[in-house]
């Protein structure tokens, strides 16, 4: 092992903290290391009708030349979005902003729970998986932050997905924050004041993350963090993001927010720029940099062309792969990760994997970058009725950052889809803990203070809604973003939609002007007329049930 796997010091600290003692901490075990434990040790439920003492974590064909494959809960493949609690504290009250999947939990509740998950460590008398990273790549605002964790999966996931040696983060003792990631106890909901037997619990005071139960999701060990950056930056002055970023070769940056399905990924992958990172940054008064030192992909019906640095990643060692199946009849170990069937959904469609940002071939030194010229709002507007690209001014840009909106595409039990609109503030509202207009305000404050342009970037549909109109060509789309990046937009004709208050640039390189007010695209004007104003009404009535006009959005559409 890569360190004594008594660490007198590490010990100490968690004794102290915690009251946790006669452990054995494997402390900072190398990814090599964590491989082999995780196939040996790493014991839980897999299936529904199966016991707790599965294999979690299997090799495959590439043995340790390759990734880890790693298999959740089967109730909890993605985030346990109803088990999701911060610690209310009286003096946070106010500050945190509470919703469905970040509910209030009992301090005096939580404490005794804490005591409860050290009592029940103690008494097992097991070792514990400890890894030491950061969340942040400039020390200004980096948070040493320390995962114990039963499972080494875990330990392993968390060692690709932060940071690592981040030198000149002051008083690392009093900001690391600490996260119990204890699968083996199950919550008793009328002792605990849980809602089932697990829990993910954010504590802001003291610094604590309890994650419990059938919540071995590892997005859960990332997206805790994230939740508590975004807490703790504004308080520093600064910006949590949920968004892509990357750097053009005259060091232009850019940032892209966007939820599922309306490009970010693809858009903000470009040979021409460096990759400063596809999923939580910080803006600071530096710059912008990386939350994380790895990525997190959805691997479902992946297709391997279009996005080759995942593909090849794949066959990586110090990877994982999360919920994937193995070929029908065979052994995980007998697979080739290559072979295996990247849209078989019978454990869950959120299949996941993670890599280290390094296995991307263009990426910004340091995971950082400058104040960046361009803001991108990306939504896939599949009604069909927004233009391709909107110049937006910094009142928009408030209002639509907090919508976060694009529309979905659901499908009904006879197959046939519809778009269903879908908002969420910040285009991350699920890690936002603080309320939507405190980041609305930092983004216009920082934009004013660097002369950051924004743009509205529909990368859905045109002609009509979709099953009747097209998808906007990648190409157009492209075209549309380069444009933008490039200035070639900010002193272009424009003209005001009607409905939408919208300002449309009525030219622009490489891209048709007959499709750059939509309503031209639609054959039957009037229908197009109905549906914007159908949309307004969604963005209208979105607006009044979130009290954003309390939180001081100016109402623009």
């Amino acid at each position: 092992m890569s360190q004594a796997s008594k660490n007198p010091s590490l010990a100490q600290q968690l004794e102290h903290r915690f009251g946790l003692r006669s452990l054995e901490y494997r402390h900072n075990l190398s990814k090599e290391e964590l491989f082999h434990e995780a196939i040996a040790n790493d014991r839980g439920r897999v299936s529904l009708e199966g016991d707790d003492n599965a294999q979690k974590a299997f090799p495959t064909k590439l043995g340790v030349n390759g990734p880890l494959v790693y298999y959740t809960d089967p109730t909890c493949t993605g985030r346990p979005v109803n088990d999701t609690f911060g610690v209310a504290w009286p003096e946070l009250d106010e500050k945190v902003w509470w919703k469905p999947d970040f509910q209030k939990f009992n301090p005096e509740k939580f404490e005794a729970l804490t005591a409860r998950v050290v009592e029940h460590l103690n008494q097992r008398g097991k070792h514990l998986y400890v890894k030491d990273v950061y969340a942040g790549a400039d020390p200004s605002y980096a948070r040493p932050y320390r995962l114990v964790s039963e499972y080494a999966s875990h330990s392993f996931f968390c060692h690709n997905m932060f940071m690592h040696g981040i030198e000149g983060v002051s008083d690392e003792d009093a900001k690391r924050w600490t996260m119990l990631n204890v699968p083996s106890f199950h919550c008793d909901p009328e002792r605990d004041g849980t809602v089932g037997t697990r829990l993910a619990c954010l504590d802001f005071k003291n610094k604590v993350v309890l994650v419990l139960g059938r919540a071995d999701y590892c997005g859960v060990v990332k997206k805790s963090m994230f939740t508590v950056m975004n807490y703790l930056l504004p308080e520093m002055g600064d910006m949590g993001m949920h968004c892509s970023a990357n750097v053009g070769p005259d060091g232009d940056g850019a940032i892209l927010f966007g939820l599922s399905g309306t490009g970010k990924t693809t858009l903000s992958a470009d040979a021409n720029r460096q990759l400063i990172g596809d999923d939580e940054h910080a803006w600071t008064g530096i710059g912008v940099s990386n939350l994380e030192g790895g990525c997190y992909a959805k691997l479902i019906d992946l297709n391997k062309e279009d996005e080759p640095v995942i593909a090849a990643a794949m066959s990586m060692p110090g990877t994982i792969i999360e919920n994937v199946p193995p070929l029908p009849g065979k052994e995980m170990s007998e697979c080739d990760p290559q072979e295996l069937d990247l849209t078989d959904k019978s454990v869950t469609e959120n299949t996941r994997f993670s890599y280290p940002l390094e296995a991307n071939p263009n990426v910004a030194e340091g995971a950082k970058g400058p104040h960046p010229q361009t803001i991108v709002l990306l939504t896939a507007d599949a009604f069909g009725v927004l233009p391709p690209v909107s110049i937006l001014s910094t009142q928009e840009v408030m209002y639509h950052f907090v919508s976060g909106f694009t529309a979905k595409l659901a499908g009904t039990e006879v197959g046939i889809t519809a778009p269903v609109a879908a908002f969420s503030a910040c285009y991350g509202a699920p890690f936002m803990s603080q309320h939507p207009s405190v980041y609305a305000r930092l983004l216009a404050e920082k934009m004013e203070q660097h002369q950051t342009r924004c743009i509205l970037l529909n990368t859905g549909w045109g002609g009509g809604a979709y099953g009747v109109g097209k998808r906007i060509s990648i190409g157009h789309t492209r075209a549309l973003l380069d444009a933008a990046l490039y200035g070639k937009l900010d002193n272009v004709p424009t003209e005001t939609h009607p409905v939408l208050g919208l300002t449309m640039p009525t030219e622009c390189p490489g891209v048709p002007s007959e499709i750059l007010n939509p309503r031209n695209t639609w054959e039957d004007k009037d229908a197009y007329d109905v549906a914007a104003k159908k949309l307004v009404a969604m963005f209208q009535d979105n607006y009044e049930k979130k009290n954003f006009a309390e939180l001081g959005i100016d109402p623009v559409m």
